[in-house]
């Protein structure tokens, strides 16, 4: 079922299975849009999505009981760091960095999905993801977060995900597809088209074009980066138990 915290200015949680004590207690699984939600969301799984907004991920968390859950995955896209990976291909990372802090992920829970059965020529990889706290869109700001990081991936759920586990001591993992690899700059239309509920305006979208025909190439590439991402997203979604 979908829960809403009121209105189409809330992020959702949906829940697929509410758990028993017989059952034991579900997953928490993080995730920033709402298509990344609906993949993940299973049997003893627990989705929360954040609109792709650290400020709303945060209140979200404070307000969740971590007595109710029995570990944390992040799940969704990533922005490509490392010029090797191409969209389609699967980062689980051994560490989570951000602000100069770092998080380890749990051994056991990233050695299985490391051992995901590899589709469509993707590749999967364990690698370190950077937390951020605004989009990073260029090839610049992704080569200078490389430099200084060493991540080979960029997300903005991750970090605080593994800041909450970390504070109350729950295993965490998490699964990143790349959707725009480390050569392709973002089109800065489609953040800004994001709603607060986590689906894209797609009115918001057209009126861009209409204002600059020129993004059309640009947002084609950028669809096809997203679509094959989610697609080895959905390869993913039943590991997550």
């Amino acid at each position: 079922m979908i829960i809403g915290a009121g209105g189409d200015t809330a992020a959702y949680i949906a829940t697929k299975h509410i758990a028993t004590e017989q059952d034991g207690l579900p997953v928490l699984i993080v995730t920033g849009l709402k298509q990344e939600a609906r993949i993940a969301a299973g049997p003893g799984l627990t989705v929360i999505c954040s609109s792709s907004n650290p400020v709303q991920l945060r209140e979200m968390m404070t307000s969740f009981n971590p007595a109710s859950i029995r570990g944390i995955v992040s799940f969704g896209v990533a922005g490509g760091l490392n010029p090797t990976l191409r969209s389609g291909d699967i980062v689980i990372a051994s560490e989570i960095v951000a602000a100069q802090q770092r998080w380890s992920t749990v051994a056991s829970l990233t050695e299985n999905l490391v051992a995901l059965p590899v589709k469509r020529k993707r590749q999967i990889v364990s690698g370190v993801l950077v937390g951020v706290e605004e989009v990073v869109t260029g090839q610049v700001g992704k080569a200078a977060l490389r430099a200084t990081t060493g991540a080979d991936a960029v997300d903005m759920e991750s970090h605080i995900a593994a800041r909450y586990a970390e504070h109350y001591g729950l295993p965490f993992a998490a699964v990143r597809v790349i959707s725009d690899p480390a050569h392709r700059a973002l089109p800065e239309l489609t953040m800004n088209a994001i709603k607060p509920n986590g689906n894209v305006d797609m009115w918001k979208v057209m009126r861009g074009i209409a204002r600059n025909p020129k993004t059309i190439p640009h947002l084609i590439s950028t669809g096809r980066d997203f679509s094959r991402a989610l697609r080895s997203l959905k390869g993913c979604a039943g590991a997550l138990g």
